[in-house]
């Protein structure tokens, strides 16, 4: 494998996780609610991947309890804000402390447990075209799931009746709600659906990102996915786009710790983290652009007519 191949194929690997957690808080943001909790349900995600995984000999169960382990935790977020009309700014960055103090415990026993990993595809043939073959078709499961799951988000919004409605949720909930629409139906679905891609990107992470569970492995990715979906502008191939320039300025800086460049470690570990505030500064200054895309309700309670 030479070693531009190398480099694109771990780039692919890194930013998966970002695009479908992404992805997820993007639906969420569209219905008018803003989940902060990301992170929690990302590294819930994955130490109940790993467990699941582990327990079973089944990589497959495990993504299935990574996936069940977001969508729970997004269900608590869901009732606290939707059902009772708690703030959800501080439910979110509650729920985060909260999965990280129990991911930490439920993955005590498991630490230094050996993986099971997620096997990547080999299609013969194709897989052994120079450059493009593994990172086209040889790639792990999950890798293509992301690219669908854009795919699919893209259409459901901007060609279906649903994603209509559930934009129209997101611009003006009130409004919504006198034409009859579900309102708070709607926003349980999109919160689900954001808390189910947070669990698989945290199931992708110790299942084929790094196949082990360590304590707070997500690392900060849940807030640089909160910051993709801003960076996107509300736009599923945006994010599809910043997903893979944030992935590949975390391969750079690990590369770029690898070729000994004599830039302290830290610095280069803080890359991408300094790039998400960067890219938002620059967003922020473009109040115009911000504006026209924000859903007008988003982060505002609903709280029907009785």
């Amino acid at each position: 494998m030479g070693i531009a191949e190398s480099i694109l194929l771990t780039i692919a690997t890194a930013a998966t996780p970002l695009l479908i957690a992404a992805i997820g808080e993007l639906v969420v943001e569209r219905a008018g609610v803003l989940n902060l909790g990301v992170e929690g349900m990302m590294v819930m995600g994955a130490v109940c991947g790993f467990a699941g995984a582990t327990v079973t000999g089944s990589p497959w169960l495990g993504v299935l309890a990574g996936i069940a382990a977001g969508a729970a935790f997004s269900l608590l977020f869901a009732f606290l804000t939707l059902s009772i009309a708690a703030n959800q700014v501080a439910t979110g960055l509650s729920l985060t402390l909260l999965g990280l103090g129990l991911s930490g415990m439920i993955g005590e026993s498991f630490v230094g447990t050996a993986g099971n990993k997620l096997s990547s595809l080999a299609i013969p043939g194709l897989s052994d075209i120079p450059l493009v073959g593994r990172l086209m078709f040889g790639q792990d499961p999950i890798f293509y799931l992301s690219i669908l799951l854009t795919i699919g988000v893209m259409w459901f919004l901007f060609r279906t009746r649903t994603g209509l409605t559930l934009r129209s949720i997101g611009d003006n909930h009130g409004s919504a709600h006198a034409l009859g629409i579900p309102v708070i139906f709607y926003r349980y679905l999109a919160v689900m659906f954001g808390g189910a891609c947070a669990g698989l990107a945290g199931a992708h992470l110790s299942l084929v990102y790094t196949p082990q569970w360590v304590e707070n492995m997500t690392a900060g990715r849940g807030w640089i996915a909160l910051a993709l979906v801003v960076f996107a502008s509300w736009r599923p191939l945006r994010v599809l786009a910043g997903a893979y320039l944030f992935g590949a300025v975390t391969i750079g800086q690990l590369h770029a710790q690898a070729l000994g460049l004599g830039i302290p470690s830290q610095l280069l570990s803080s890359l991408p983290y300094l790039a998400t505030v960067v890219v938002l500064v620059i967003i922020s200054r473009n109040r115009r652009l911000t504006m026209m895309n924000t859903p007008a309700s988003l982060g505002r309670a609903f709280v029907p007519d009785r």
